[in-house]
């Protein structure tokens, strides 16, 4: 007990009445017996206090505070383990763009480690496209703005970048981040965008390959009676100074017909004898044709892949569409250039197909594309590349076929093709065509023509435009010949039950009414068995020809039908009726 002054303690006592603690605060001073100081305390003066509810109080402010301090602890310890767990990555960065902190999840998502990022700017990492949003971005969190979604490009380790989507907050200092990988959900919006316009280009493709179809038939049958009119006149007229107008309608009608060739490749409709060609060697083999298509200027380098695939398609039709898209890219380089014509073989998987109706296409393909130096295209036009009758030349430069016929192709090829163009960096043609298989063979030696024309043969001549079936009757009359007419099948049948001698059935194959061409020459056979039947089209011959049925492309000339129709009667007995 001090004598100085106050002596103050704390300490417990237990009551005996009710055996509880009670807490006692005591303060006293104890007083000396002499005047000295030496002498022995005789009295204490002070005071005793309960305290029980102040020290419980201060006991459970005591836990509160250590049950804080764990909670703290252990909140901290998960924003740790959530900083180094997390596969979103996590950034704080001044507002400079310096880097402060980087979470574990930059080395797995983006190949950068801890020491390659402190102190380093952020924007050094950003795609140069995405740089000027996300300065203006930055600008917003500075001014106190929260970003709840921001999309930009880092540029991985490896050079390739990735799309992140961002989630930031300021404070007085610092940006805090998370940015979460969102590459594979941008590749599949842009998939199914693809997808999309691929959609729609092909229904506007189809739309317009059915009207072109159509119009290629009706244009067909117009030239069929022009060049039989023109004949008719050649034989009936002995004037000298016609043969040169006449022969120069017939060029004419040639050319018209070569006009719509192109329009039924494009609406798939043209008859193709598809082959399996050696790409290399078709097209080192065209390269004197492809060079004096294009001008002195312009040089043609080509450049093949060890072991390409052959491709089964129409040698013919192949060739017209390098020599087309030779003069477009011609046309398209004004000064010297290059047009450089690659072929590799490609192995599509699901979603590697891209181009005009590309969606769906899977395995083994050989992928030709011709490029140029010139002037490339806007998208707007690139995007109309392929639509029949659609040219930038100038009125009587371009017929806007010509593409037309290579996107006919790739189609008819179980394949497809697209453009990629820019303005002033050149334009490049991909076309995509099914592999096949086997070994390429030589074409074939011609087919030796029957000799001689029969003449006195009856033949029953099925066509319902009056204009085509006069035209043709009288040629064919004036050859000799006897002929019967019938403007439709169900006219036809009538005549094929009857008595009367026919030596041939001649018919169009698309006709008014329940029965094609096709199905008339079954029930001719049926009816008449062995009777020769012969077929006309402006379409494609390909079903008719699965029948074994001769099969003549409108418009064809007088000479070639009398040719056709001897060789069928040659080659089968006449019924006798």
């Amino acid at each position: 007990m001090p004598t100085d002054g106050l002596g103050y303690v704390e300490y417990r006592i237990l009551r005996p009445d009710t055996g509880a603690v009670r807490w006692i605060a005591r303060r006293a001073q104890a007083f000396k017996r002499d005047e000295d100081g030496d002498g022995w305390g005789v009295r204490v003066l002070g005071a005793c206090y309960d305290i029980t509810d102040r020290r419980c109080a201060e006991d459970a402010l005591r836990a509160l505070n250590a049950t804080l301090e764990q909670r703290v602890a252990e909140r901290t310890a998960d924003r740790d383990r959530m900083w180094r767990l997390s596969t979103d990555i996590m950034l704080v960065a001044r507002f400079d763009g310096t880097i402060g902190a980087v979470n574990p999840a930059w080395t797995a998502l983006l190949g950068w480690q801890e020491a390659d990022l402190q102190g380093a700017v952020f924007l050094d990492f950003v795609h140069p496209d995405d740089r000027a949003a996300t300065v203006a971005e930055v600008g917003r969190l500075q001014s106190g703005l929260t970003t709840l979604r921001f999309e930009n490009r880092y540029r991985h380790k490896d050079g390739s970048y990735r799309w992140i989507s961002w989630t930031a907050v300021p404070d007085d200092r610092f940006i805090h981040a998370v940015g979460r990988d969102v590459t594979a959900r941008k590749e599949a919006a842009a998939a199914l965008r693809r997808a999309e316009d691929q959609l729609r280009q092909a229904q506007k493709m189809e739309a317009v390959g059915q009207l072109t179809g159509g119009v290629a038939h009706d244009f067909n049958n117009l030239l069929q009676a022009l060049s039989s009119c023109l004949t008719m006149i050649g034989r009936r007229s002995a004037e000298p100074r016609l043969a040169p107008l006449l022969e120069a309608g017939m060029q004419a009608v040639d050319r018209g017909a070569k006009l719509v060739q192109q329009l039924m490749g494009f609406a798939r409709r043209d008859s193709l004898r598809p082959e399996l060609i050696d790409v290399r060697d078709r097209v080192l083999g065209m390269a004197g044709l492809l060079e004096r298509a294009l001008r002195a200027d312009i040089r043609l380098e080509t450049r093949f892949a060890p072991g390409l695939h052959p491709i089964e398609v129409d040698p013919t039709q192949f060739e017209l569409a390098l020599i087309n898209m030779a003069v477009n890219a011609r046309d398209a380089m004004p000064g010297v250039g290059t047009l450089t014509i690659e072929a590799e073989n490609r192995t599509l998987g699901p979603g590697d197909a891209t181009g005009l109706d590309g969606a769906g296409l899977e395995g083994e393909f050989l992928r030709l594309t011709v490029a140029d130096t010139g002037t490339g295209m806007p998208p707007e036009v690139a995007g109309r590349a392929f639509d029949p009758f659609f040219t930038t030349k100038e009125v009587g430069k371009g017929s806007g076929l010509g593409l037309a016929q290579v996107y006919g192709l790739a189609r008819q090829a179980g394949g497809t093709v697209w453009i990629e163009s820019r303005l002033g960096e050149g334009t490049r043609i991909v076309l995509l065509l099914r592999a096949g298989t086997g070994i390429p063979r030589s074409p074939a030696a011609p087919a030796q023509a029957a000799s001689g024309l029969a003449r006195g043969a009856r033949v029953l001549m099925v066509e319902d435009d009056p204009v085509v079936a006069s035209s043709v009757a009288a040629a064919l009359e004036e050859s000799g010949w006897t002929v019967l007419r019938a403007a439709s099948a169900d006219e036809a049948l009538p005549l094929l039950a009857g008595d009367e001698r026919i030596d041939l059935l001649f018919s169009d194959v698309v006709m008014p009414g329940r029965l094609s061409g096709i199905d008339l020459g079954r029930k001719a056979s049926l009816l008449r068995p062995g009777l020769p039947v012969v077929l006309t089209t402006g379409y494609s011959e390909d079903v008719a020809r699965t029948e074994g049925i001769a099969v003549l492309s409108k418009p064809y000339r007088i000479d070639t039908l009398l040719q056709t129709l001897s060789e069928a009667l040659a080659s089968k007995p006449s019924p006798q009726r």
